[in-house]
């Protein structure tokens, strides 16, 4: 998958939870069993979001995290 300016990307499953639980997952690409990349559609709001979770800011709910985080693992260790 080649980076653009349409679509944010991480391999950061952290990262990818918390910005799902607020924005749409685009693109979910698992082809290297090594690493996962998840895509999101860039906009300035997404970006903020970004900033704020890595200087700390950015609050969630824990349940939701929980939860998103777990059908991630399950997305990406299945087998389809």
């Amino acid at each position: 998958m080649n980076i653009n300016d349409e679509y944010y990307e991480t391999s950061d499953l952290s990262l990818a939870t918390t910005l799902s639980l607020f924005k749409r997952i685009e693109k979910f690409d698992n082809t290297n069993p090594m690493r996962v990349i998840f895509c999101f559609k860039k906009s300035p709001e997404l970006m903020t979001m970004v900033s704020s979770y890595w200087s700390g800011e950015i609050k969630v709910d824990p349940l939701s995290y929980f939860n998103q985080m777990k059908a991630f693992k399950t997305r990406i260790y299945s087998k389809n």
